[in-house]
């Protein structure tokens, strides 16, 4: 489904991400990991296409799709939810879910000129926060709240653009030790239904427990790939978080 082939990036001489290779099959479930300043969130925007590489390439179901804009890569169904949660705070969560659910329309405005019927968006947008299990909060403002549902209200959103993969930068952060919980069993209900995820994540706690298959960076390059259980052992992998007196 996912193929990044020798993706590279520099920032004022400094290399960030230093020829990373890797993929994903349709359907599974991997775990991006790696100590801070590791590299993990730029290669997700350049994954993603809000950065461009200096080379490399970014294929996502047989296609090319490294010259391609964010918008149109979501359209393809590669869809992103980003660490940081930022919704319209004065709509409520199905107003927000219902912009999501209508993208067809939103990405060209004078199509929604012609089509004021808001309902089929309304009931895929209460069809997805049902899914992710915010529907009790649908008529609540995004400001009015917590975190743990915003970081749904993400999700549910993602999944209103009908994805078929979908990468997710740190969705655990700043989340209690129930929420995160919580937060990863749906991730394993979506995988179980079927979708891609790519889970860049610092809880490696979760991570363990929920990836498939989990994939090491280290100073912008792959570290290790392979069962969660078996990187975490190898030396290299320690000594990247823990240090060489630990390693």
């Amino acid at each position: 489904m996912l193929q990044v082939v020798d993706l590279a990036i520099s920032f004022g001489g400094v290399a960030a991400v230093k020829g990373v290779s890797l993929s994903v099959g349709a359907g599974e479930f991997v775990g991006l990991i790696g100590p801070n300043g590791a590299g993990k969130t730029t290669l997700l925007r350049l994954m993603t296409g809000v950065l461009r590489p200096d080379r490399g390439q970014v294929q996502f179901a047989d296609q090319d799709i490294t010259a391609m804009t964010v918008d149109e890569r979501a359209r393809r169904g590669f869809v992103m939810t980003h660490q940081i949660v930022r919704p319209f705070r004065q709509m409520t969560l199905l107003e927000n879910a219902t912009l999501a659910a209508g993208h067809a329309l939103t990405r060209q405005p004078w199509l929604a000129l012609w089509r004021t019927d808001a309902r089929a968006a309304q009931a895929r947008a209460q069809h997805e926060l049902e899914r992710v299990g915010i529907a009790d909060a649908a008529h609540k403002l995004a400001s009015q709240v917590p975190l743990g549902y915003l970081k749904r209200l993400q999700v549910a959103m993602a999944l209103a653009l009908d994805p078929r993969f979908v990468m997710l930068d740190e969705p655990l952060a700043g989340l209690n030790y129930h929420e995160a919980e919580r937060f990863s069993n749906l991730l394993i209900e979506l995988h179980q239904q079927g979708l891609g995820l790519l889970l860049v994540e610092h809880n490696l706690g979760e991570v363990l427990r929920v990836a498939q298959r989990l994939v090491v960076i280290d100073s912008g390059a792959v570290l290790a790939d392979g069962v969660p259980q078996e990187v975490m052992a190898q030396p290299e992998v320690r000594r990247a978080y823990l240090g060489e007196a630990h390693a």
